[in-house]
């Protein structure tokens, strides 16, 4: 088909596409590359996906027509995110190598996060080739609602997003807050910014999965009827698990007891010391008892947990988008988020959950309190939750971001 193409290489440095979500650096992003390359293999694209190998390079076939490179840059095994930009020159090379090993011309090279943009947006210089960025995250939409003693950004980042919007045939966004933030902060030039939500997978994240919440309950220890409540994502200060354990302490203050809280997700590199403080602090606030840390978990374990809870938390500090409220959303599964960025497009507040403007855990625990104590209201938005969430598919994705490829 004239402008569609034939084969497109999706780069993630620091990140394998195929590592299990919550664990190391991978999260939402993971999920939206695997999930698309899937999605442009089914029409007939050729999916090369490109990253840096922990150990020795390799190439393996994921699915038909997705095929993972994993290329050797700098020294073996894993180097925090912070010192990965030093080999970003080194990774670019074998990405330009493996271009021409295969002798593949790609139709377009797409980065995802600043640091595969700023390794291979030179060998798309190089071949000629049109270069698409998607940021995930940005240093400045991070900025806006930061993690209370967090790092500032370096300044590194800062700059390469700004040169990476300049010099982008397109950029793509996951939401209208991240475009908007693009034009008005990163300076990206409006005529080449397009906004493609992600999407969720409906068949995997659904209600009434048989026997879903008999399993759950059994393996956490948790009593029948006693609501669940999530908090799933990477353990880190800007995902604020802090805030869903503080919520947690409120609504023993505000009922006498409380559900229990599920804290699904690992640490990433670097933060081991906060997952250590979350325990201590469900410890000292006297729920330690009423909390279930279970680390990462697969997909088909957390489209379960999703199924069995009564209402999801996302106390979040900044989203792009949010991927977790769909996949809650596509679960029956209402969500109740803080009410910044991209999560005000992920939430349809009143139709998919609650949106709670302060950080006080009391407010939260409030919206909590609301959802549990309307039994009725609750399978109203159980099931309104999935409508949203039938609304965002990878299918409809795919063919946006095919859009845009044939517009290049």
């Amino acid at each position: 088909m004239v402008g569609i193409p034939t084969r497109v290489a999706l780069v993630s440095m620091h990140t394998s596409p195929a590592r299990q979500p919550g664990t190391g650096d991978a999260g939402g992003m993971n999920v939206a590359l695997r999930s698309l390359a899937t999605e442009l293999a089914a029409r007939g694209v050729e999916v090369e996906l490109l990253t840096r190998a922990d150990g020795a390079a390799s190439e393996r076939q994921l699915e038909p027509g997705v095929v993972l490179h994993e290329l050797a840059a700098g020294p073996e095994g894993p180097i925090p995110r912070g010192e990965l930009a030093a080999v970003s020159d080194e990774f670019g090379e074998a990405v330009a190598t493996l271009a021409g090993r295969r002798n593949a011309r790609y139709d377009l090279i797409h980065a995802h996060y600043w640091l595969s943009g700023i390794a291979t947006l030179p060998v798309a210089l190089e071949l000629g080739l049109p270069f698409v960025q998607s940021f995930h995250t940005l240093a400045a939409l991070k900025e806006r609602n930061p993690a209370p003693g967090s790092t500032p950004e370096p300044d590194r980042r800062r700059h390469s997003e700004q040169y990476l919007a300049g010099q982008a045939t397109a950029i793509v966004a996951g939401s209208a807050a991240e475009a908007t933030v693009l034009i008005d902060e990163v300076r990206a030039p409006a005529e080449r910014v397009w906004v493609i939500p992600p999407g969720v997978d409906v068949d995997l994240f659904r209600p009434n999965r048989t026997d879903a919440d008999e399993r759950v309950r059994e393996t956490l220890a948790v009593a029948p009827g006693r609501p669940i409540l999530v908090v799933a994502g990477r353990v880190q200060p800007l995902k604020d698990q802090e805030l869903a354990i503080r919520t947690l302490a409120e609504l023993h203050a505000l009922r006498g007891w409380a559900p229990v809280l599920v804290v699904a997700g690992e640490a990433t590199p670097g933060d081991e010391a906060y997952a250590a403080h979350l325990r201590s602090l469900a410890q000292d606030l006297g729920v330690v008892e009423d909390v279930r840390f279970v680390g990462a978990l697969g997909r088909d374990r957390l489209a379960e947990l999703f199924t069995a809870a009564s209402v999801t938390i996302l106390p979040s500090h900044s989203e792009t988008f949010g991927l977790v409220a769909l996949e809650s959303a596509a679960s029956g599964t209402p969500v109740i988020g803080y009410r910044g960025s991209g999560m005000v497009e992920s939430i349809a507040e009143g139709r998919s959950g609650l949106l709670v403007d302060t950080r006080e855990p009391r407010d939260w625990a409030e919206a909590v309190t609301r959802l549990l104590d309307d039994p009725q209201g609750l399978a109203r938005m159980s099931e309104s939750s999935r409508d949203h969430a039938l609304d965002y598919t990878w299918a409809a994705s795919a063919t946006a971001l095919l859009g845009v490829y044939g517009s290049l």
